[in-house]
């Protein structure tokens, strides 16, 4: 752990412009986070061209899938670049990650559709998205901890947090290019082809972003340590097999990481979804809103940063874990009610039950998108409301009253009451009938198939995804600097790379496939917040125990 002694400002600062420093590491994790982001921003027209040979709602959630894939291997892309920065130095790993985030980018742009080479179309996808993880996972740690080891003493918050503006900053200008796109060319020609040019344009930011790196020079940290001859000769296994140095890994993982990871996804990438697939807000949009509010929340990165460095990290890292678990449930509520209040009118008025016998139910998810949901009445009419995104709650229903009722299922919309039989005893005409009636009583209840535009609060959908951006900025503004100042010099690459991206690949990137999954399973639009909420409460008690201040700390141990 690093030490803990004061230190004069200034003090050993040695080398370059640190204004230099701070925008080309930050140019350069803008034009990653750009890169890994343009999947998410896209998901929809990538479930399309690479996944339509499953039904809609599991095609989004392989989708959905797919982007976590990137995260999935993002720890192991720690382990691979930590080590390679801590042995070699920082400069030029972070040189080879963004080149294999950029190529591996332009790539997705050319890769043929699942109508045009099958199969292979979706396992191509994944390899690049794997590839894109492993070099996120190296590039992320490197930028932080070359920003942190050129800053003055009391100013690290302040450094390292243009560093964490690097993520949003990413996300939207993903949103600009892909919201100029869809308003140049149209809804149409974007859904055919135009979804391709974001990743193309890559090829041009990765030339200009290393560029700009390679006049940098390497960190004065690590080049005191190597002249010194006192870096790792094995990083890993110091970081990692040595109980001093895992338990701060550990602490770092479930006291900050985890609580930052998933209110960073639910608040910037989680509420995307919400609002396109849940509350059926289209695309353009729900883009152009996030946009805005992104634009609004980004200062505050550098505001929480810079107050970190006279209060301490911890106090705003676990203030935001904890407002996030106290707001999220009333936030999509008030989210739900702006954007679409049609549906929170009819969900609230007429709310739609389906009773039947939970034995007969599947969980609306299929990872192999071999089950069409076909097999029961209760999987027929769950799959069509499921498609509909719209909520309901499931009762168990009674012993049937007649013997040609078991196994049937009864929706209820309001006061409407509709029984559809199992297959076995149904007609195709009886089962389109059946929903044919209940698509008129969702009509006639006032569910809508799609949020009316002239009805979207905007100032009020803004306001939501404004505050909840802000818990972004609260949790993630300070995490560069509190990691840094965790770990010693010579492992400090490796050590903190791996908790993070634990958090932020495992944690966090796998929140809206599960969130959505539970979304799907349950039939309650909110039910994928508990998975949020639980984790950022746990972080909220194991931080208050366990991670300790590191505001005044030395890094140069």
């Amino acid at each position: 752990m690093a030490g803990s002694a004061g230190r004069a400002p200034g003090q050993g600062r040695v080398g370059q412009n640190e204004k230099l420093v701070i925008a080309a590491s930050s140019l350069g994790t803008v034009f990653e986070w750009y890169d890994f982001y343009l999947y998410g921003l896209l998901a929809a027209h990538i479930s399309a061209q690479f996944f339509s040979g499953v039904n809609e709602t599991t095609g989004f959630i392989l989708a959905l899938a797919a982007f976590a894939a990137g995260f999935a291997v993002r720890p192991f892309g720690a382990l691979v670049f930590g080590r390679i920065g801590d042995l070699v130095g920082r400069k030029n790993t972070f040189l080879v990650t963004m080149g294999l985030m950029g190529l591996s980018t332009f790539a997705v742009g050319l890769l043929p559709s699942y109508a045009t080479i099958g199969v292979a179309a979706p396992f191509i996808l994944v390899g690049l998205r794997l590839l894109q993880g492993l070099a996120l996972g190296g590039e992320y740690g490197g930028a932080a901890t070359y920003v942190a080891e050129h800053a003055p003493e009391g100013k690290r918050g302040l450094y390292t947090s243009w560093i964490q503006t690097t993520a949003t900053m990413g996300l939207f200008a993903a949103l600009l290019v892909v919201i100029g796109l869809r308003s140049a060319i149209g809804e149409v020609d974007f859904a055919a082809w135009g979804w391709r040019v974001p990743f193309l344009v890559s090829i041009v930011l990765l030339a200009v972003s290393i560029w700009i790196r390679l006049q940098l020079t390497e960190s004065p940290v690590f080049q005191k340590i190597k002249e010194e001859g006192t870096t790792s000769k094995a990083p890993i296994k110091e970081a990692f097999g040595e109980w001093k140095n895992l338990r701060w890994v550990l602490i770092a993982l479930f006291g900050a990481g985890a609580g930052q990871a998933v209110v960073w996804y639910t608040g910037q990438f989680y509420a995307l979804f919400y609002l396109e697939k849940v509350l059926k807000v289209d695309g353009a949009t729900a883009n152009i809103l996030i946009a805005i509010a992104l634009a609004l929340g980004t200062p505050f990165f550098v505001i929480f940063g810079w107050l970190s460095d006279r209060i301490g990290r911890k106090p705003i890292i676990l203030a935001g874990c904890a407002l996030a678990v106290a707001s999220y449930f009333p936030l999509f509520h008030a989210l739900t009610r702006a954007a679409n209040p049609a549906l929170a009118a009819a969900s609230a008025t007429a709310p739609i039950v389906v009773r039947t016998d939970p034995a007969t139910c599947s969980l609306q998810f299929d990872p192999v998108g071999r089950n069409k949901f076909d097999k029961t009445s209760c999987d027929l009419a769950k799959a069509y409301l499921a498609k509909a995104g719209l909520p309901y709650a499931t009762v168990a229903a009674g012993p049937a009253s007649a013997p040609e009722l078991a196994g049937s299922t009864e929706v209820t919309v309001g006061t409407q009451s509709f029984t559809f039989l199992r297959p076995g005893l149904s007609t195709p005409a009886q089962s389109s009938a059946f929903l044919a009636g209940l698509s008129r009583a969702l009509a006639d209840a006032g569910y809508p198939a799609k949020a009316d535009p002239a009805r979207i609060d905007r100032v009020s959908v803004v306001a939501i995804l404004f505050a909840l951006v802000l818990l972004v900025t609260m949790v993630y503004g300070p995490i560069a600097a509190l990691l840094v100042e965790l770990f010693p010099s010579r492992i400090r690459y490796t050590s903190m790379s791996l908790p993070y991206h634990i958090a932020n690949g495992w944690f966090g990137g796998f929140l809206p496939t599960t969130a959505f999954a539970i979304v799907a399973a349950t039939g309650n639009i909110y039910d994928g917040l508990w998975y949020p909420v639980i984790v950022a409460g746990a972080t909220v008690v194991i931080g208050l125990t366990f991670l300790p201040e590191t505001f005044r700390r030395r890094i140069e141990d």
